[in-house]
This record gives structure tokens, sequence and C-alpha cells, in this order.
């Protein structure tokens, strides 16, 4: 009867080197790391993305859509824009943020804000198209400015618009 003799299996070309007792991994499985990563971190920013998408789809919808403009609406509008306009004039400022929105909420994009046209209000729709409307009727009388300009820049774009008002300080 013949013996029959085996090889042993190829080991890999080079046994992972270790640090005191703990395997160090190769270069080729640290760039499969970092590969793995990095698709992990790309997978989840989309699934944000996706998210972030859809929140700011269903924000136009909502903005789209007028309010009612009741005596007690315009009430509690001028309360609530009252108290934000005493603390900001408590700490010295000059203007208030008291809207921002898609700039999917002008026709054009917000191009005339951006560019400072003349007439770039007409461009509004909506709430935003109302709120500057509540300014130009009870604001703007009482002495108070609007600035709308584009406060955002994704991707070097156009983003969100925003309304600030203005006012002047005492003079001395």
């Amino acid at each position: 009867m013949e013996t029959l003799t085996t090889k042993p299996a190829p080991q890999s070309a080079t046994p992972p080197a270790a640090i005191g007792n703990e395997p160090f991994m190769s270069a080729d499985d640290l760039a499969a790391y970092s590969a793995r990563m990095r698709a992990a971190r790309a997978l989840k920013e989309n699934e944000g993305l996706d998210r972030a998408g859809k929140a700011r789809e269903e924000l136009v919808k909502q903005l789209a859509e007028p309010i009612a403009i009741t005596p007690e609406k315009v009430n509690e509008i001028t309360q609530r824009l009252l108290h934000k306009l005493r603390i900001a004039a408590e700490q010295g400022q000059k203007e208030l943020l008291v809207m921002r929105f898609p700039n999917l909420m002008c026709s054009d994009k917000g191009r005339a804000i951006n560019n400072g046209e003349a007439g770039w209000a007409e461009t509004l729709t909506g709430r935003p198209r109302q709120a500057y409307e509540f300014w130009r009727d009870r604001l703007h009388p009482a002495g108070y400015g609007l600035k709308a300009m584009v406060v955002d820049w994704p991707d070097g774009m156009p983003g969100d618009i925003g309304f600030f008002l203005t006012w002047k300080g005492a003079q001395a």
C-alpha cells in the first residue's frame, strides 16, 4: 500500500504583521476599509439629502398656500413681531431677520432679489408675497425698511431668501 503525501496549502504571501499582540492590517486591507467607510458615509449623506429634500418640498407646499388674514391673525403676527423687535432693539441691532424661505417661492428663483432689481417684489408668491404686503401696508408707513437678500449659497447657487426688517437708530 502506498502512502500519499500532501503538500500544505500555500499561505498568503506574507502573514499579517503584529504590533504587540494585535494583528496589523495591510495597506490593501486599510484601503478596502477606507473605501467601505467612504461608501457608508456617502449612503448616509444621500439618505439625509433625501429627507432634507422632502422636507423642503413640504415647506414649499406650505408656503405656497396663503394664510387667511383675519384681524385676529394680524394681531397675533403684530404681537410676536413687536416682541422680537424689542429684543433686537435692546441688543442694539438695527435689523431683524423676520422670514426665510426657499428661492422657489420667487417666480425667478431669487434672481431679481439677488441683483437688486426694481420690482423684485413682483416675483414673490404665496406667504412671502403676503409678508411683503404686510410690510408695505403696515410696517413701511411706520418707518420700517425691508431688505430682501439671498442668505445662503448651496453649491455656489442662490438658495434661501431672507427678509430683514430694518430701522434707523435714534438721532443724537
